[in-house]
């Protein structure tokens, strides 16, 4: 059922340190299921009941909130080997905080996380090292909720989209690169209306500081991209 994905399985953070015959041991202790989702599908829905962790096999996916005046923002987008639900899986709520969408087609692998930290009934003896992984994995996900906080308290637009694109570019290597978000997504994400979006960027080429086209950003002055971000 998950032969073809055992290498975008054995990528992800939570399978760390555990070869390719752990990991097909260890696999069928988890209650492996594996779903199709066409763009746009709804995966999870926020207050509905939750169950189960998922895996990013292929595609990728937005983690949406619905704010009280009713506004969306995005809290991330996670793309192959990469996993949602676990911040709620130990915590004791029983219904999921976001809602999840699927940004392109996808696959995703969903699995028990009482299977976890439970008794394997294989003995796996990797199952130690899968417990580790997911400490690792909730703790990297609270740091990155709590850079979504700093985005919020960043004051100016300006400030907020030159400090987005640096760390797209620290991730990339690159000046040129590919945004994962398109307009309306990356105003949820850093919480401003698309036309507001729109026109800075626009005036922020006009200014030569950066130039796009389409979903292809290309940095022209990093100094005082990097200025404007502080």
């Amino acid at each position: 059922m998950y032969g073809k994905w055992l290498d975008t399985i054995a990528d992800c953070i939570l399978f760390e340190g555990i070869n390719s015959d752990e990991l097909r041991s260890i696999l069928p202790c988890l209650d492996v299921k594996i779903v199709e989702y066409k763009k746009g599908d709804y995966i999870s829905v926020a207050g509905k009941a939750f169950n189960q962790i998922g895996l990013v096999l292929e595609g990728s996916i937005v983690l949406t909130k619905e704010t009280v005046s009713g506004n969306r923002v995005i809290i991330s987008v996670l793309g192959k080997s990469e996993i949602f639900g676990e911040m709620a899986a130990y915590s004791g709520q029983k219904s999921w905080p976001v809602t999840v969408i699927a940004q392109t087609n996808c696959t995703i692998m969903f699995f028990s996380q009482d299977k976890i930290v439970g008794c394997c009934e294989s003995v796996c003896s990797s199952h130690r090292q899968l417990i580790l992984n997911m400490l690792k994995v909730v703790s990297n996900r609270a740091l990155l909720l709590n850079r979504k906080v700093e985005y919020l308290s960043i004051k100016s637009l300006r400030s907020r989209i030159c400090t987005y694109l640096l760390e797209e570019y620290k991730k990339n290597g690159q000046r040129t690169f590919q945004l994962k978000l398109n307009r309306n997504e990356l105003a949820d994400f850093i919480n401003v209306s698309r036309p507001s979006l729109s026109r800075e960027l626009g005036k922020m080429r006009d200014e030569g500081l950066i130039d796009f086209h389409s979903s292809a950003i290309k940095i022209m002055d990093f100094e005082t991209l990097k200025q404007c971000s502080e």
